[in-house]
């Protein structure tokens, strides 16, 4: 994690030191989709040295702030990685706009905000909902994973729910939500098999939901014990 924080901070300190007058007509986003009449509008000498010192802020910043949070919380630091540079460049839109208003193109000023702030939006979506914590429901004839990942299972799909020491070894995610010690969606063991993870924390002995199929589940609370959990299923299904 730390290389590719420091591979992202020297990614926004060379892009600010990259772009020059020269350059700027092939490179700049923006810039380089102007016509030749509207470059000679553009006060490129003065945006520049904007460009530059924001993009400077940003990897220094970016690099300063993603260490300190890498040894408080993992979970933050990846909300951190995914928001933080979206919000620093919607206030570049913003400022940039308001510095050079007259020689920027509104067009291009309106879509950029418009998609940062569905990037945004989407990206603490998909956040909100891989933090939340994801139950086990158990009913008489029924037992319900949540959340995203999460299904319905009948008691005549379920061949047997057990305890185990920890999980398989992974090897890939196929598709899913990770992040510190949450797991949620479909990975493929180092044997080639495609499982189901819901882990909201690493808590062992892990629960394990085998199918009649043969499809698996691997499960394990934040707040229960996973201990907890299996009573409470041998407590509340009619199956178990």
């Amino acid at each position: 994690m730390i290389y590719l924080i420091v591979f992202i901070s020297l990614l926004f300190l060379g892009i600010g030191s990259l772009i020059n007058e020269s350059n700027a007509k092939y490179l700049l986003s923006g810039y380089n989709t102007m016509s030749e009449e509207e470059r000679k509008n553009f006060d490129l000498k003065a945006f520049l040295p904007f460009f530059k010192g924001f993009h400077h802020f940003l990897g220094i910043s970016f690099l300063a702030l993603s260490i300190g949070l890498y040894f408080i919380s993992e979970e933050a630091l990846g909300l951190f990685l995914a928001v933080y540079p979206i919000l620093c460049y919607i206030y570049f839109i913003l400022k940039s706009h308001q510095k050079f208003s007259n020689s920027l193109k509104t067009p291009w000023y309106q879509i950029s905000i418009v998609v940062l702030v569905i990037t945004l939006a989407t990206v603490t979506t998909l956040f909100a909902f891989g933090l939340k914590e994801d139950h086990i429901v158990i009913k008489p004839n029924q037992i319900i994973v949540e959340g995203f990942y999460g299904e319905e299972l009948q008691n005549d799909e379920i061949a047997s729910i057990s305890l185990i020491d920890d999980l398989p070894n992974i090897t890939l995610r196929a598709n899913g939500f990770s992040i510190g010690e949450i797991d949620k969606g479909y990975y493929k063991t180092e044997d080639g098999e495609k499982v189901k993870l819901v882990i909201n924390k690493v808590r062992k002995p892990i629960l394990l939901i085998t199918k009649t199929n043969g499809e698996k589940i691997y499960f394990s609370a934040k707040t229960d014990n996973n201990q907890t959990v299996l009573r409470k299923i041998k407590k509340l299904s009619t199956k178990f």
